[in-house]
């Protein structure tokens, strides 16, 4: 019978070939999703850069790809979706960075300042056509920023290394789940306004917004063990 599976040549004693089919057919597929979403943000980042996110399009973005709108919207359906792809994108390889920033420090105001500065110079070399050759009016940017499940993750790297810190007596006792957005809220509002001034002065920056923390740390009260 034609449905008889069985009688068909499996690809699984073909000499070279690993999969099934289905199995090869379906990566495929996945590698080719892979690669359409990669060529959106890519082409994004370089509209952005060059018109500004205001001014971009979709259409703008569809040109720099081999894609059509209809292939387009399968996988965005509007420029703030791309834009937040390419946010969260950022925050997913800015997690490692983060972690292993941690794991060099020796205590917490050198975690603090060490952690500052990568997520600073993460920004500006991310997105450096972005920030350099948007128009000056142009205030949004794809910063680690998007409220999603990567920049959550994020937060909760944060968190966890506060907290850790907190218990190996590296960090003052005080709310970690607190202190975690009061750092990200911080460096967050520096950078973007950092990146926004002419010349860029990163360390100016790094150094305002760790004397912000480390002060404001200080005056915190201590929870209980």
């Amino acid at each position: 019978m034609a449905d008889d599976l069985s009688a068909l040549p499996s690809l699984e004693a073909t000499p070279g070939h690993g999969a099934r089919p289905s199995q090869a057919s379906g990566g495929k597929r996945e590698e080719t999703k892979r690669a359409n979403r990669s060529a959106i943000l890519d082409a994004a980042r370089s509209v952005f850069a060059e018109m500004g996110y205001e001014s971009a399009s979709v259409r703008d973005i569809i040109r720099r790809t081999p894609l059509s709108v209809g292939a387009f919207y399968n996988y965005y359906r509007s420029k703030e979706e791309v834009y937040e792809a390419l946010a969260a994108d950022g925050a997913r390889r800015f997690k490692p960075i983060l972690r292993s920033e941690y794991a060099r420090a020796t205590d917490f105001d050198s975690f603090l300042r060490a952690a500052l500065t990568a997520y600073f110079r993460f920004s500006v070399d991310e997105h450096e056509a972005w920030q350099l050759e948007r128009p000056p009016e142009e205030q949004m940017h794809p910063l680690v920023r998007v409220d999603g499940p990567e920049a959550r993750a994020v937060y909760d790297e944060v968190k966890s290394v506060i907290a850790d810190g907190i218990e190996r007596g590296l960090a003052p006792r005080v709310d970690a789940d607190y202190l975690a957005a009061a750092c990200i809220g911080v460096a967050r509002e520096v950078c973007e306004r950092m990146i926004a001034r002419r010349p860029l002065n990163l360390d100016g920056a790094v150094e305002f917004a760790l004397q912000m923390i480390q002060g404001g740390v200080k005056a915190l009260p201590l929870i209980d063990a």
